[in-house]
């Protein structure tokens, strides 16, 4: 797939382009498309009092939230050409601010994110017709947004066809969302509160006390329950489990919370608790986390966000895991252990003291094998920072300093002067379990690289 070209503001690559597929005058050519999770018909379903025809074939240029580009090729088979005007065919002017309109909407869709909001054509102001439009022309439709207040997205819009303008207007829209989508044979407590857009599938149980943000997705089977409050755009799969009362034999039905911000996916099966009275009361985890499949995170734990959870992994309660800490398949965290930021976690590993930040960490019972350098480069660090951080972990594993000293060492290097730095020796001191850093013997080195 070619590179986008240089100063172009959208990631694209090369698509077919989509066209009526009716009587078309001449072949649609291939375009740079930016919308490439969005179908172009579904999207203009949401486009409310509209003529019923697609009137974009395909789209041009796209700076999400900005502007937008696309074409309509004008061809002699159109339906509204039958009786404006026999012999001679126009495309009407209303159409060309109806085409218009549908690109406003692809636009207001894309900068929504994709949801399930619709849009209405509120008003038309300063529409200008310039010249007529015929079988044969390609309509080239390009819209900008201006500005929007109280719900109401104004935006400029103009057509050309070669270079001559052929409309222009300013389009008044109003984004609506759509209401809760709830299956007949799902079952939501009256109590419960769901957000705009939000979508319930077949066997649901949601329960009184649950506050599901907008634009959520429950799948099929998947049970919400207690003091649960869910944000945006969170993703449920087929019988997940979340809010269910802790596995803990002191727990007597107390009330509890769980809290979950936005853009989570919870794979199939995942199991999610809320917390205890003698845990603070509180299970929390922060946003654009994935738990796959069988994950399982336990009563009391508190999860930052941008972190992955493999297959089955599983947190013991009161466990702590800061952001962009990746937990492998299968492996397990003990109660009141911490994992720290960019920590990775191997798969089958057993985690009995304080994971490291950066580190990888692998094995039964866990061992650390030094920095995660390849993991830190594609999550955007340094080639300096990662030096700084390669120094720190040299100081503390192989040096034959003690803790202390290396922990001293490390805080009056000037060259290892960094914020992350600083977290990893404050993550050392602030333990209560004790960390990892017993390093592997020479006949497990093989084996973790393998992991």
């Amino acid at each position: 797939m070619p590179g986008s070209p240089a100063g172009l503001p959208w990631q694209a690559g090369w698509l077919p382009a989509l066209s009526r597929g009716r009587g078309a005058a001449r072949p649609v050519p291939e375009l740079r498309l930016s919308i490439l999770s969005t179908s172009i018909p579904s999207t203009l379903d949401r486009l409310c009092h509209r003529y019923p025809s697609l009137l974009v074939d395909a789209v041009a240029e796209h700076e999400p939230g900005v502007r937008m580009v696309a074409v309509k090729n004008v061809t002699v088979n159109e339906e509204f050409f039958q009786g404006h005007f026999p012999g001679t065919p126009l495309m009407p002017g209303v159409l060309m601010i109806e085409a218009l309109t549908q690109v406003a909407t692809l636009l207001v869709i894309e900068r929504e994110g994709g949801s399930r909001s619709r849009v209405v054509l509120r008003g038309v102001e300063q529409a200008k017709f310039r010249r007529q439009v015929v079988p044969g022309d390609r309509l080239r439709l390009e819209v900008t947004l201006d500005r929007e207040r109280g719900g109401i997205v104004r935006a400029r819009a103009h057509a050309d066809v070669a270079g001559q303008a052929v409309a222009e207007a300013e389009l008044v829209l109003t984004v609506t969302p759509d209401p809760v989508d709830v299956h007949p044979m799902a079952s939501v407590h009256p109590d419960a509160r769901l957000g705009e857009g939000t979508t319930v599938g077949p066997f649901a149980v949601i329960g009184p006390k649950v506050v599901l943000g907008r634009r959520c997705q429950v799948g099929a089977s998947a049970v919400i329950d207690g003091d649960t409050t869910i944000g945006d755009d969170t993703v449920i799969f087929p019988s997940a489990s979340i809010g269910l009362a802790p596995q803990d034999l002191k727990f007597r039905g107390e009330s509890t919370r769980l809290e979950i911000g936005h853009h989570n996916i919870f794979r199939e099966f995942v199991t999610i608790h809320r917390g205890t009275q003698g845990g603070g009361g509180v299970t929390s985890i922060g946003d654009h986390n994935l738990f796959m499949a069988y994950a399982h995170v336990a009563h009391d734990c508190h999860i930052g966000s941008h972190t992955i959870f493999g297959n089955a992994a599983t947190l013991g309660g009161h466990v702590a895991v800061d952001d962009y800490a990746t937990i492998s398949a299968y492996s397990g965290v003990h109660q009141f252990c911490r994992v720290g930021r960019h920590a990775f976690i191997g798969g089958y590993s057993v985690v009995t003291k304080d994971a490291l930040p950066y580190a990888r960490t692998v094995g039964n019972r866990a061992r650390m094998y030094g920095l995660n350098s390849i993991g830190l480069i594609r999550r955007g660090f340094s080639v300096a920072l990662v030096g700084q951080l390669k120094r720190a972990f040299r100081l503390l594993l192989v040096s034959r300093l003690s803790a202390a000293r290396a922990l001293q060492e490390i805080e009056q290097d000037p060259r290892l002067a960094a914020p992350e730095v600083a977290y990893l020796v404050d993550f050392i001191r602030s333990s209560q379990r004790g960390v990892i850093l017993r390093r592997p013997g020479r006949r497990t080195d093989d084996a973790a690289e393998d992991a």
